[in-house]
């Protein structure tokens, strides 16, 4: 038996895209399905992710499975579609299919939702016996704990900065509007056991790890207690956390021990009625340079994300904006499009007062604007949004906010290099570049 788990891109992040390896990390989610293959199936299983490579159209499978978020699913269904005429049997599963079942199902055998850790191996026992269900749900009974490892090994490592991603955490309880995960996953908080964590860190005999999780500190104390539980590795780690970060010292100080040299933060909008707009209230603007400066003083370098678009927002956001990640030192600032992703709170209340004017899912990568804004054009809004990139790295403008290189400057320097390129690119990809997929026929 042979199985073959497929990662669709949308253009932008494609191999032949703008997102190059320096930016780039190895997703878990198809490397985690292929360790939950049971033993007993004896089976081969492949792994195509379309962001550093191509997806063969001849591959030969018994069974294909689709990885699919909301901004990739026109052209996950074109897969599923093409290789269904072939006479494969598909699944697919992710968060578009959890939120829109019956879209997914017109284009697969098999609709998977929410968390497939159970119903995976299940569905492939199911597949073996000739009895497929059309769609298998997460149960109530889903847990993280005594996972296998992933099989990490299946991965063409050559395109990615590193293949050591590991989960610690599953979920958020916060109530962010735009969020389409507890849309498609609810908002129960998962943690791992920490012995199996440090075990799977420590097997790895890596340097670098990252932890893709959407919020590392959603529960403190477990933090804290996870984190300590690092320092005898002497590993550096990258992570995802809020604002509220900057609410504990004792935090900052396990994270500096444990080896944390760069976060990703939500920051938004440098507006505090955006903030309001979208329900993310631990986020408060004036904070943000005393919490960049704690930070850097604790060697942790920042991506820093907004969200242009908000209703509160004019065009002068674009200028200020980049004034404050300037004049603050966000090490590495990331730039989107505010995106109300299908079913949640941001989407009813857009699609209520008839502002959401794009249908196609291949435009909901959060780079290109859907809705009418409420204070500028969608011209503005994406004309804005280019210059901020460009402007924001500027040779001479990179070296402002990186001055004077204390903050890991081995890290800083290639990933703003990778965001030059991206930036410099952006314009490129038009509606007819992303809602092409004539290249699966």
């Amino acid at each position: 038996m042979k199985i073959a788990l497929l990662a669709p891109a949308g253009a932008m992040h494609r191999y032949n895209g703008n997102f190059g390896k320096s930016l780039h990390y190895a997703p878990l989610t198809l490397t985690t399905l292929a360790a939950l293959v049971p033993e007993e199936l004896n089976a081969e299983v492949v792994i195509y992710d379309e962001t550093v490579g191509v997806i063969p159209l001849d591959l030969e499978a018994d069974l294909i499975g689709i990885t699919c978020i909301t901004g990739t699913a026109p052209r996950c269904y074109a897969y599923g579609d093409y290789f269904r005429k072939k006479g494969i049997k598909v699944f697919i599963g992710g968060v578009h299919p959890s939120i829109m079942p019956e879209e997914a199902a017109l284009h697969a055998d098999v609709v998977m939702t929410g968390f497939s850790e159970f119903t995976f191996p299940q569905m492939l026992k199911d597949f073996i016996r000739g009895e497929l269900k059309p769609i298998y749900h997460q149960g109530c009974n889903f847990k993280i704990e005594g996972r296998p490892i992933p099989r990490r090994e299946l991965l063409n490592k050559k395109g990615y900065i590193t293949t050591n991603t590991v989960e610690l955490v599953r979920g958020c309880s916060h109530p962010c509007t735009f969020c389409a995960y507890p849309t498609a996953f609810g908002r129960t908080v998962y943690k791992r056991p920490i012995e199996e964590v440090v075990a799977e860190i420590a097997a790895l005999n890596a340097k670098i790890i990252v932890f893709p999780d959407v919020n590392l500190i959603i529960d403190i104390e477990y933090a804290k207690k996870l984190f300590k539980a690092l320092i005898p590795l002497k590993i550096y780690w990258l992570g995802l956390v809020t604002s509220h970060v900057g609410m504990d010292d004792e935090l900052l100080k396990i994270f500096e021990k444990s080896g944390c040299k760069g976060l990703l933060i939500g920051f938004e909008s440098i507006s505090q009625e955006s903030q309001a707009y979208v329900h993310k209230g631990v986020n408060q603007v004036a904070s943000y340079a005393e919490l960049m400066n704690k930070l850097h003083a604790h060697g942790i370098l920042v991506q820093g994300c907004f969200a242009f678009g908000g209703d509160h927002e004019d065009t002068s956001v674009f200028e200020r904006t980049v004034e404050m990640v300037t004049k603050v030192k966000i090490d590495l600032p990331r730039y989107s499009i505010l995106t109300p992703f299908p079913k949640t709170e941001l989407y009813r209340q857009l699609d209520k007062a008839g502002r959401i004017f794009e249908r196609n899912w291949a435009m909901y990568d959060v780079e290109h604007c859907v809705f009418t804004p409420a204070q500028m054009t969608v011209e503005e809004l994406e004309a804005g949004i280019t210059w901020a990139w460009k402007e924001t790295y500027k040779t001479s403008n990179i070296l402002k906010r990186l001055a004077p290189f204390r903050h890991t400057p081995w890290l800083s320097i290639p990933l703003n290099m990778g965001y030059k390129g991206y930036a410099n690119k952006y314009e490129l990809f038009t509606r007819e570049v992303m809602c092409d997929n004539s290249s699966i026929q």
